[in-house]
């Protein structure tokens, strides 16, 4: 019998400059209809709370989940910067799983499944997915008390901007767990995005 997925929250990293896009912003991108933030959001729709690090877009109903949006403080102080805003405006109590992934993979709904279904069946370790042998922090599911603590020191000791995963997650136990080659492949480039099927404008 296939144990139950695990509760989770969730956080979406959806704020970057862009910059080998020419400052055109990620998470509207489009795929299938959808942009990649719709896309990411209706894949973490089952998290208890889900927050997207970055701009809202338009309309009440603009993606599924019923999103908080906050921003990192200061705006594009970088990927850590944006794990712990989201987090921080997670409610209490959190679920004991938090994912963190970036908005711009366009294989989302596989990873999760994947790193839940880890997760239901092993121990209660950190999981981060490695894609042809790269660790991918910002592809992964972490214990939400590891996590706070990990905040919390780095926060005692100043301030997460500009500051790297590596450091922000150095507290925290992890487990590897390969994924199919491109699960987390994300857009980059314009050629990222041809390869991946996203419209080019």
């Amino acid at each position: 019998m296939t144990p139950d997925p695990p509760s989770f929250d969730a956080i979406v990293l959806a704020g970057g400059r862009s910059s080998r896009l020419g400052g055109v912003p990620k998470a509207g991108l489009v795929l299938d209809g959808e942009t990649l933030l719709q896309r990411t959001c209706t894949a973490l729709s089952r998290a208890g709370h889900l927050t997207v690090v970055g701009p809202a877009p338009d309309g009440p109903d603009a993606v599924a989940g019923r999103p908080s949006f906050v921003r990192e403080d200061p705006v594009f102080a970088g990927p850590a910067a944006a794990v712990v805003a989201g987090f921080r405006a997670s409610p209490q109590p959190r679920a004991p799983w938090c994912a963190v992934v970036a908005c711009d993979m366009p294989r989302v709904g596989e990873l999760l499944g994947i790193l839940l279904a880890e997760a239901a069946a092993g121990d209660a370790t950190s999981l981060v997915a490695v894609d042809d042998g790269r660790d991918q922090p910002l592809a992964a599911l972490y214990r939400s008390d590891d996590l706070a603590i990990a905040i919390d020191a780095v926060l005692g000791r100043g301030s997460a901007d500009n500051l790297s995963m590596r450091s922000l997650l150095a507290s925290v136990s992890t487990r590897p767990v390969p994924v199919p080659p491109g699960t987390t492949h994300d857009v980059d480039t314009w050629n990222d995005a041809r390869e991946l099927g996203v419209d080019v404008p």
